[in-house]
């Protein structure tokens, strides 16, 4: 039996392990003569880019009701070891003692990215964030627990750190949440702050840029552009400028880095610590190895590199996954090619902002890019949740969607 290993279960490594069972079943291979296996260290497909959303209730997808229905084997387990020589991985199971070894004829690494942590002196011990569902949970108790601290001046002052998408989208959530948190009593003393080391506050959003700014000032976010963090306290940040602000939660919205597993592939990486990857999402220089969302560097038009997103993460899972059953198998494979970009931006209860291209033209913002937010959000980016093969299949064909609707 030859085996498929597809390392991680988001939005690109889901793809990837659907896409593969998708090609194998078109083939009529339903005897058990190639298996596809999917590690993931938890036992749900996490809608991570809802994560600065205040409800996660529908963030988790069990990936019983999406791989089992098709066939696919998945281990609840953190992968600690890559090893292309021998073509095994190294798994430390949920609940085992010691790791198990796995041995693969094809892998597809989909591990993800982290957000980076620099060493900024009490960065570690009290900021928040929201980068895992784990994280958003441990920030949501924290905001609950407000009430119950001694009043103070920062109590209700949240800093977040970082202007990028997530920074951006969780600083426009934050006012009415902590509103609703403090009560009529401490409403007024509500303060959230939107700090970036930029010159202005979501500077590479090209367009969207002045809407940000719009909506921020609308929803009573203060904006901190030229602002560089020194230090984080447990009540407060100090910046390299010498200004300190008194506030209860300091949220880090830094950048990402791919998962540090792909260090042991040895091959180039890029400044992100990813791996190149050809149009067909195999790893340069390492035969059988195909990398794909994160994890991977592709150049998704032949031309610009891909982004970490679930945009590009779930298509480059879809042609991975059909990609690595036709080497496997010796079959002509496809190349991924996407010929356009979009960028919808949350902005909070004041509504969103859809921008078309590299240059982030701006086509539509306010409610009508709000509707097209919440059909991505609640709809588009995930996997069919009927249990019903034929529908999970399907839906992960190795072809490129059309962008979203405007919502206009």
């Amino acid at each position: 039996m030859a085996r498929i290993v597809v390392l991680g279960t988001g939005f690109a490594g889901l793809w990837s392990a659907i896409g593969a069972a998708r090609k194998l079943d078109e083939l009529g291979m339903r005897d058990g003569s190639v298996e596809v296996v999917a590690i993931n260290a938890r036992k749900h497909h996490s809608i991570r880019v809802r994560n600065y959303e205040a409800d996660l209730g529908e963030t988790l997808v069990p990936l019983s009701d999406v791989l089992d229905p098709i066939g696919v084997r998945w281990i609840e387990g953190a992968v600690s070891g890559i090893d292309v020589a021998s073509r095994s991985i190294a798994i430390r199971a949920q609940g085992a003692v010691r790791p198990q070894s796995l041995a693969y004829d094809r892998l597809v690494v989909a591990l993800g990215s982290r957000l980076v942590h620099p060493p900024i002196p009490g960065l570690a011990e009290h900021a928040f964030d929201v980068d895992t569902y784990e994280g958003a949970l441990r920030l949501e108790a924290h905001l609950r627990a407000l009430p119950l601290l001694a009043p103070s001046a920062g109590r209700y002052t949240a800093v977040v750190v970082g202007a990028g998408l997530t920074g951006v989208e969780i600083a426009a959530e934050l006012p009415a949440r902590l509103g609703g948190i403090a009560g009529e009593g401490g409403g007024r003393a509500v303060r959230v702050i939107l700090a970036d080391r930029n010159a202005k506050i979501g500077q590479a959003m090209g367009g969207a840029q002045p809407v940000i700014e719009r909506a921020m000032n609308a929803l009573g976010v203060d904006l901190m552009p030229n602002a560089s963090l020194k230090s984080v306290e447990a009540n407060g940040i100090e910046c390299v400028d010498g200004e300190r602000i008194d506030a209860a939660t300091v949220i880090w919205c830094g950048g990402m880095r791919a998962n540090p597993l792909t260090e042991q592939i040895p091959v180039e990486r890029d400044a992100a610590g990813r791996l190149f990857v050809d149009a067909f999402m195999r790893v340069e220089g390492v035969p059988g190895v195909f990398a794909a969302g994160d994890c991977a560097h592709a150049l998704i038009d032949g031309v610009r590199p891909s982004v970490m997103s679930c945009q590009h993460g779930r298509p480059m899972g879809r042609y991975a996954g059909h990609n690595v059953v036709c080497d496997l198998l010796g079959l002509e494979m496809l190349p991924l090619h996407i010929d356009w970009y979009t960028t919808i931006l949350d902005l909070g209860p004041w509504g969103a902002v859809y921008t078309e291209g590299w240059d982030r033209h701006l086509v539509a913002e306010g409610d009508a890019a709000k509707r097209t937010k919440r059909i991505i959000n609640g709809e588009r980016i995930y996997p069919p949740r009927t249990r019903v093969r034929e529908e999970i299949l399907a839906a992960a064909a190795p072809v490129v969607q059309a962008p979203p609707p405007r919502g206009a």
